[in-house]
């Protein structure tokens, strides 16, 4: 059976979301890297008053016009709002002040002289210099964020300035994980002979927590079909989305995709991608299953190309296609009848990115990926020189 473009394979994932319908209403504190599952439209003008964006002085700019002096008429501090402004005189007023009533145009101080209650004007502002008009940022009834947007402290910060001390937020997804193997065990234990740590709970974790979304730690699952069959069944009773480690390739003990097909069904198997072949997805019960390689590089690679954009698509969330930026080799590599993804680093240089390959690209060399910041993209039978160009995906922020 031929292999599965990873292209094809991410549009067959996101063509099976049904996005989740559970909201939450939270606190702004809350809501760092949630969801929003509604449309926010603003109440009022931000700002809700024209007001000075200097320390400086209110006038109205066509009483400079024949004069290079004017009596101050009014003191106007932020937080105050001033007497209307007397004509031919100016206000002094501060950053973030009102603007009076009749003032049009802030001098700033460093461009004014004061004496015996007047000032004169050194250098002559344009009409409307360093005045913040209403609304100037957001007008009321204006719509500021959209639904399905993760919410970063810079939105929460707009939210917060629009008034609103709650938002509705998609609510975080549950995601089920377990390993599969009588190799693992979990440190601080002693290795027996034969046996490995298992790291990929802990990768698995900390992404899955990094994205916002609660973790129920199934643990290791013993290598036959009734315990693989009832920690999935478990799974879907308890989860929005099941994730299995290891236990998907065609060995006699690999009981997963077996399970998986009697309790439901495997819509896809094997990609044409490197490291991560034997990757399968599918549901049971109803709820999605994604079987990643047992392999920790594997599951962690194809968990970022993958399974990340279905579970942001699946949380709600509008933009879910991993960002990539272009870089140049500074290395020699040929690629075989895979799509491979190099773990690499990318540093700024006079070229832009120049992106540098770990020596060792084994599936199991989990120091490949603590070292890198990126993952390189190259095509199945292609060669890269030093020069050449490839894209890159970042993975030190994921």
């Amino acid at each position: 059976m031929a292999l599965l473009p990873v292209d094809d394979a991410l549009k067959l994932l996101l063509d099976q979301v049904s996005p989740s319908k559970g909201e939450l209403e939270v606190g702004l504190k809350a809501a760092f890297g949630a969801t929003l599952s509604r449309d926010v439209f603003s109440a009022i003008n931000v700002p809700p008053m024209a007001n000075s964006a200097m320390d400086g002085y209110a006038i109205r700019h066509e009483d400079l016009a024949d004069r290079s002096s004017v009596p101050v008429s009014d003191f106007i501090p932020a937080g105050s709002v001033g007497r209307p402004l007397v004509s031919g005189s100016a206000a002094r007023i501060f950053t973030g002040a009102a603007l009076p009533v009749g003032a049009d145009t802030v001098v700033i101080q460093e461009n004014v002289v004061e004496a015996d209650g007047e000032i004169a004007v050194q250098v002559l502002p344009s009409f409307g210099d360093n005045v913040r008009p209403v609304g100037q940022d957001i007008s009321k009834g204006e719509r500021v964020l959209k639904a399905g947007r993760r919410l970063l402290p810079q939105d929460v910060s707009l939210l917060a300035s629009i008034g609103l001390s709650q938002v509705n937020i998609v609510k975080p997804l549950t995601v089920a994980i377990f390993s599969t193997g009588d190799e693992l065990i979990d440190p601080p234990l002693p290795l027996q002979p034969g046996q490995i740590y298992n790291s990929n709970r802990y990768a698995l974790t900390g992404l899955l927590q990094q994205m916002g979304m609660q973790v129920i730690d199934l643990g290791v699952v013993a290598d036959t079909a009734t315990a693989t069959e009832k920690a999935l069944i478990r799974a879907a009773q308890e989860s929005d989305c099941i994730f299995s480690s290891g236990g998907v390739s065609v060995g006699e003990l690999d009981f997963v995709k077996a399970a998986v097909e009697k309790l439901g069904r495997i819509e896809l198997w094997k990609l044409a991608i490197k490291p991560g072949k034997p990757l399968a997805f599918g549901s049971v019960s109803g709820t999605p299953f994604f079987g990643l390689p047992g392999n920790p590089v594997s599951t962690f690679v194809t968990f970022l190309i993958l399974a990340k954009p279905f579970l942001l698509a699946l949380q709600g969330q509008s933009d879910v296609l991993p960002e990539y930026f272009w870089g140049t080799a500074d290395f020699d590599f040929g690629a075989g009848s895979r799509r491979q993804y190099l773990r690499v680093r990318a540093q700024a240089s006079d070229v832009g990115h120049l992106l540098t390959r770990f020596d060792n690209q084994g599936s199991g060399v989990m120091s490949s990926v603590s070292w890198a910041n990126a993952l390189a993209q190259v095509e199945m039978g292609q060669s890269v020189r030093p020069g050449d160009k490839l894209r890159f995906l970042k993975i030190d922020n994921q």
